[in-house]
């Protein structure tokens, strides 16, 4: 899936902005599965009382609850009976390892990274099993098999088998995050999507790339998001003049200078599969929503089931545009928040899913060429959001 954006580069189409798009069915998610049609009028009349800021904060407040009774749910099947959410990191004091002679560091045996994080132990369950059990705790589970979209370049579609009420977060969007301040560290930039259709950008502009999450692992473990393919982009014709010059300025940035974070992941997560679902046909609607979420990395015992890490720094940047390109200024801090977070996104039902794909609106630019399997949902909300 390719969603493009309001990006300097030949890339993802943002979707989703904030707003009180997500408000609704987050809110009526908190109703419960016995709410009546009275209760949705009352959420339509607080949310146009409601500031901007209070619905961000109430969409924020709901999606962070259901992701912590998804991170508890997993850790009841996956941990052992003595650790679980606000346990499972306390691991017991490790044992200092001796100091090593020069012949030791000569050899380099059993060389160790020094920085390397503890894995905790989990139960050696294959993610197939997982998202069974899951399904019997939440409700749900999610499969990946042929799109029943009637185009030729559907692929592989997303699928929930189950039951999900509206206002669910039914998948987490995996992969590599990237700020303003890195674009040019995406892989074939300025054209990341030339050859990877998992790109996805959130309202603030900040890019996920889910090709090196693909379809996860079979465990839990130190990932650092250097799985993906390298990108050799078409060095065919000749380069003369400013044409070498805007190769130069466009080419991707590699290296180690901003560098990619490692953290535990469960690599085996049943629901970070986002990167899969399509966008409807003309026949059809869409049934989920993206939403942003900032994920706070104070919350360390859940970190190991948010399927993203983050290139570059964890602080912000300050970033100034100019023309086509953006430029780092300096850090700026955190925005007045003193807890860093990971600027993720996440699918939210729109309404209640029964054994059924998943589909979201790709909302592309009607600025620009839309492919041939593209059929907007709603043109006139299109031209509106992308004036």
């Amino acid at each position: 899936m390719t969603i493009e954006g309001s990006l300097p580069i030949a890339g993802p189409k943002k979707v989703g902005s904030w707003g009180g798009v997500c408000y609704y069915p987050i809110s009526y998610n908190r109703l419960g599965r016995d709410a009546e049609e009275a209760d949705a009028l009352e959420i339509i009349d607080m949310a146009s009382k409601a500031s901007l800021a209070d619905q961000q904060k109430q969409v924020q407040e709901n999606i962070h609850a259901q992701i912590k009774s998804f991170s508890m749910s997993m850790d009841e099947i996956l941990l052992p009976d003595t650790k679980r959410i606000g346990e499972a990191h306390e691991l017991p004091p490790q044992p200092t390892a001796p100091r090593r002679s020069g012949l030791g560091f000569a050899v380099g045996r059993n060389a160790q990274p020094t920085n390397h994080p503890v894995v905790p132990e989990t139960r050696p369950l294959k993610r197939v099993e997982l998202s069974e059990r899951l399904k019997d705790l939440i409700g749900y589970k999610l499969d990946i098999k042929p799109s029943q979209i009637p185009h030729k370049e559907a692929g592989q579609g997303l699928y929930l088998d189950g039951e999900a009420d509206v206002g669910t977060v039914v998948a987490l969007y995996p992969g590599v995050i990237y700020s303003p301040a890195y674009y040019r560290y995406i892989p074939g930039y300025p054209r990341v999507n030339a050859q990877n259709t998992y790109l996805i950008t959130r309202y603030d502009g900040t890019v996920i790339n889910a090709q090196p999450w693909g379809l996860g692992g079979e465990t839990r473990e130190v990932w650092n998001g250097l799985s993906m393919a390298e990108f050799k982009p078409d060095m065919q014709g000749v380069e003369k003049g400013s044409d070498r010059f805007w190769k130069l300025l466009n080419s991707p940035m590699v290296g180690t200078q901003a560098g990619l974070s490692s953290d535990i992941l469960e690599r085996r997560n049943p629901l970070a599969f986002a990167h899969y679902a399509n966008h409807p046909a003309n026949s059809t609607g869409p049934n989920v929503m993206v939403c942003p979420y900032d994920f706070p990395l104070a919350e360390k015992d859940m970190r190991a089931y948010i399927p993203n890490i983050l290139f570059g720094n964890a602080e912000e940047v300050k970033m100034k545009r100019f023309g086509s390109f953006w430029f780092k200024l300096g850090s700026s801090g955190n925005g007045g928040s003193s807890v860093p977070v990971l600027k993720t996104l996440v699918l939210v039902a729109t309404r209640a899913l029964n054994n059924e794909e998943v589909l979201l609106n790709y909302r592309l630019s009607n600025s620009k060429r839309r492919p041939a399997w593209y059929t907007p949902v709603d043109e006139e909300e299109d031209r509106r959001r992308w004036s």
